[in-house]
């Protein structure tokens, strides 16, 4: 059984994310929300990170660590999990980001600009979101009316895939590669302090930026433990 585990790990966690936030988001879709409850906030936030972890899960895909040895599986897993954060195309998703791993904080690097923190956000979300997505997300809307409360949708459909886009931009794209870095920093990215529950929490270990540029071959769940060997090795 451990021997199993170890073997499979991506596959397991990406599956066990996909099935919380399935779980979730239909037992959330149901709830009665009372505005004035604290539990409402809160489980936005729990959607967004879910949602947070689909869009991580996709990336690895994209590196092929969720399914090692199989590729097929691997880019249906991709697929699936970037489809479903706001029908996001795994397609359209690989080779922009396999770009940025080449070109980054480049004029070739599609996740890259300059400016402040606002034209920043406009020009990612502009290299990303397209039309088609737009109108998908209108459709399943709603389709999803004919079965559930509005609030319901809006609450933890919807609002935790936006938040979860600002989480993942803030925390794995401007962070990590604003500013100027020091000429022997290949990868141009920065790195958080070592708090091991921030950084999960904050953004799946993706606040451990300049450690996932130098191995980009270890799954999010093996960055903690690459920023300790950092760490003990300074």
């Amino acid at each position: 059984m451990r021997l199993f585990f170890q073997k499979h790990t991506g596959i397991i966690i990406a599956a066990a994310i996909l099935l919380a936030w399935g779980s979730v988001l239909w037992f959330l879709l149901h709830w009665q929300v009372s505005f004035w409850s604290p539990l409402t906030y809160l489980a936005v936030l729990v959607m967004t990170h879910l949602y947070t972890g689909l869009f991580i899960t996709a990336h690895d895909a994209m590196h092929g660590v969720v399914a090692p040895g199989n590729k097929k599986l691997n880019t249906i897993i991709g697929t699936i999990t970037a489809g479903l954060f706001a029908f996001n195309y795994y397609g359209r998703l690989y080779p922009k980001h396999h770009l940025h791993h080449r070109h980054v904080a480049t004029d070739q690097d599609p996740d890259y600009h300059g400016g402040n923190f606002f034209l920043w956000f406009f020009n990612f979300a502009r290299q990303y979101i397209t039309i088609i997505q737009m109108i998908l997300m209108g459709a399943a809307y709603n389709l999803l009316q004919l079965w559930f409360p509005k609030e319901n949708i809006i609450l933890f459909w919807m609002v935790p895939a936006i938040l979860a886009t600002f989480q993942l931009f803030y925390f794995g794209t401007y962070l990590p590669h604003r500013g100027e870095h020091e000429p022997d920093n290949r990868h141009k990215s920065s790195t958080q302090g070592r708090n091991h529950l921030w950084a999960f929490i904050s953004c799946y270990f993706f606040g451990y930026h300049y450690e996932h540029h130098d191995k980009p071959y270890l799954p999010w769940w093996k960055l903690y433990q690459e920023k300790d060997r950092l760490v003990k090795d300074r």
